[in-house]
């Protein structure tokens, strides 16, 4: 006889305790690596150890979200959604392009011109990995960390643990899609990018909360991601 599902009691604690978990896993994994390597700056890492030093920040937030699951509730699957319907990936894919070629040009035109800031500036990071990216071997490391490993991770905690805890206090759906966006642009640590972050975890909130699933909004994340690479595929040749 199948055991019938138990209410969960995860929450915004282990959401927490996740970002703690991740942020020093990832600090001390850093620390060492740097020493023993000799790199002083970001610049002085290759593509292939920047691809090794996400790991233990992924290992820090899936990790929490799928034991916690498993340990509090009832998987993944049933507690953030963690399915995939056919329709998610057209409709999560066109969220991703759009996002990327249409709302966060319209969205930094004015902002960048308020701050006096540049485009340049805007896409330097992304184009800091770029730079890294050598022959075929590199730009086939990037679009695994950018495009495949980090929407899984991200929407597998920000969408699933985060958003679904949020939503178990009792929030409204407006203050669940802001908050979490919020937490999502925070976590990148980069502030030109957080308007931008922000907007795109808005949308990637509401896909999860309107669908149930994570499927749409990983599909979003792949195709958000996607088009920066391409596009910096693309200027690099």
């Amino acid at each position: 006889m199948q055991r019938a599902p138990e209410r969960p009691w995860w929450g915004l604690g282990d959401v927490a305790a996740g970002i703690l978990v991740a942020q020093v896993l990832s600090l001390v994994v850093v620390v060492i690596v740097y020493t023993t390597a000799g790199w002083t700056e970001a610049t002085d890492v290759p593509l292939w150890a920047t691809a090794l030093l996400q790991v233990p920040l992924w290992a820090g937030l899936a990790g929490t979200a799928l034991y916690v699951s498993r340990l509090k509730g009832n998987g993944p699957v049933q507690d953030y959604g963690l399915k995939m319907k056919l329709l998610d990936v057209p409709l999560g894919l066109l969220a991703g392009i759009a996002c990327q070629l249409l709302v966060l040009p319209l969205l930094y035109w004015p902002l960048l011109q308020l701050l006096g800031r540049s485009s340049d500036e805007l896409s330097e990071p992304a184009e800091d990995l770029a730079g890294r990216a050598s022959g075929t071997t590199g730009w086939v490391l990037l679009t695994l960390i950018v495009v495949a490993a980090a929407p899984l991770v991200e929407e597998l905690f920000y969408r699933g643990l985060l958003l679904r805890s949020l939503e178990r206090r009792g929030w409204p759906t407006w203050a669940v899609v802001v908050g979490s966006a919020a937490v999502f642009a925070a976590m990148h640590f980069q502030a030109l990018q957080f308007p931008g972050l922000f907007v795109f975890g808005c949308v990637l909130a509401l896909l999860a909360c309107f669908t149930g699933r994570l499927g749409p909004s990983i599909w979003a994340h792949v195709g958000f991601n996607a088009t920066t690479v391409v596009s910096l595929y693309i200027q690099s040749h």
